[in-house]
């Protein structure tokens, strides 16, 4: 179920009217009507892959005990591989076992040696299962380090798994922040929903309005990339930079803003990370969750930046490469990871990777200075380049788009396949960027202006804007369902 289709509109409000109004009065059935409604969610995808759902939260809720009540550490670091070898062994076979058996088919053919491969799956890969996956492990991670103690409570525990907004796409929650809520009572509170009807408004219009209808555009540039010059391969790069920005941005919003609408907050995803001024500041705005879950379960216990400098550098290599082979099952992923480890190296050697935590751009001002544009121009130029091996369909595509670049480097005006005029995208992408500047100190708070006129213009732009932009051929599924 997509949170742009009509299904999820119906599924949504029944959901809330009944967790509010009808088992609202005992945490524990609200608890196994919210797990319920997320296994029906996730269930109408495709129901048999629902039992992986429940093996992955069956393995951490018991690990989790065992851990805790292991006398040893040589049997708390036992029971920690259990789950950490059952998640990433679901994750490998579904994800990356055809991988291997074609990367290994293409390492003996280039020594000469002809195999004809019989072992590939017709595998399907189970949507969300990279996040869920991850977020079942950090809770055993979180007891093997005794940031945590582990539930009693099962139903709890596989909703904090399983938990419908966030199933699919994210953010990868800690229980820290998850469970605990799932686990006090809540109330309902109007600003609270008020709050999250907002950002599911924003999320919608970054995703019908920014990153459908420029998807044509990139798809076909990509497609067709021997076809055209230089300038339209550079638009169309852009492009997808934000496409990829409004689809995962606009999820995240509305499945943060759709868990406001059940008492829970989950953390931001995603903080402007356009306005970037270096790579570390972007990777401190872009996937949130999943930068600081690979912080604090890979990076941190590999000695981080408490190593000295060459096995810091490594631990940066290492955290970028799974990263990228996170992303997908193709070796494009791997080299995009590579190339944001060559992006941030230089940046931390400089001692440059935490200057901007916690500031914005233009802080405290109307606009940024020139220095601000230029660094905020050269990291977009960059982690735009990256993707041209995130986007391709294989390295070589990849490299035959960017030898198209440099072979052909002239303009040519480009014709939209659909005969929509380009202009109408190029003034819509202007007055998204300056929107965004506008609202970039609070990523949850898209239409926080004093005056109610304001408030209603921009709602009701906002509105006609998805109205003008929907089109019913495009396909509205969201780019990393596929991750």
């Amino acid at each position: 179920m997509l949170f742009n289709s009509l299904d999820f509109f119906i599924f949504l409000p029944i959901v809330f009217v009944l967790y509010w109004f009808i088992f609202y009065k005992k945490l524990q059935i609200q608890n196994f009507f919210i797990l319920t409604a997320s296994y029906i969610f996730y269930g109408l995808w495709d129901w048999r892959f629902l039992f992986l759902i429940l093996a992955s939260t069956l393995v951490d809720f018991f690990v989790g005990k065992a851990i805790h009540s292991s006398d040893t550490n040589r049997m708390r670091k036992s029971w920690l591989w259990v789950s950490i070898i059952f998640n990433i062994g679901l994750l490998g076979f579904f994800k990356y076992y055809n991988f291997f058996i074609g990367s290994w088919v293409d390492f003996l053919s280039f020594f000469g040696y002809e195999l004809k491969s019989t072992w590939t799956l017709q595998i399907i890969l189970p949507v969300g299962i990279s996040f869920y996956t991850f977020q079942t492990m950090s809770y055993s991670l979180d007891i093997y380090y005794k940031r945590l103690t582990p539930t009693k409570n099962f139903i709890s525990f596989a909703t904090f798994v399983s938990f419908f907004p966030q199933l699919v796409a994210g953010p990868i929650e800690r229980a820290s922040n998850l469970l605990s809520q799932i686990t006090t009572k809540r109330l309902f509170n109007y600003i609270q929903c008020t709050e999250g009807l907002k950002l599911i408004l924003w999320g919608l219009f970054k995703k019908v309005v920014i990153a459908d209808s420029i998807a044509p555009i990139v798809d076909d540039i990509f497609a067709n990339y021997s076809n055209y010059p230089a300038s339209t391969l550079i638009l169309g790069v852009s492009l997808f930079s934000f496409q990829v920005y409004g689809d995962f941005s606009g999820y995240s919003d509305i499945a943060i803003g759709t868990a406001k609408l059940f008492g829970i907050e989950l953390m931001s995803n995603f903080k402007f990370p356009t306005f970037s001024r270096n790579v570390a500041e972007y990777w401190q705005r872009w996937h949130v969750s999943l930068s600081t879950w690979f912080r604090h379960y890979v990076y941190i216990p590999l000695g981080g930046n408490r190593v000295g400098k060459l096995k810091s550098i490594r631990n940066i290599i290492i955290i970028f490469l799974v990263s990228g082979f996170w992303h997908g099952a193709n070796w494009t992923f791997i080299i995009w990871g590579a190339i944001h480890a060559l992006l941030y190296i230089p940046v931390f050697l400089m001692g440059r990777n935490r200057i901007y935590m916690n500031t914005v751009v233009a802080e405290n001002k109307w606009f940024p200075s020139i220095k601000e544009i230029v660094q905020i121009l050269l990291t977009f130029s960059l982690v735009t380049f990256s993707r041209v091996f995130f986007r391709s369909e294989s390295i070589s595509d990849a490299f035959g788009f960017l030898q198209q670049i440099c072979s052909d480097f002239t303009y040519k005006n480009y014709q939209h396949p659909l005969g929509y005029r380009m202009i109408d995208y190029f003034i819509l992408l202007g007055i998204f960027i300056l929107y965004e500047f506008r609202i970039r100190r609070d990523e949850r708070s898209p239409f926080k202006f004093k005056s109610r006129i304001t408030r209603f213009l921009a709602y009701t732009l906002v509105i006609l804007g998805m109205l003008l932009f929907f089109d019913d051929n495009i396909d509205r599924s969201f780019i990393y369902f596929q991750f």
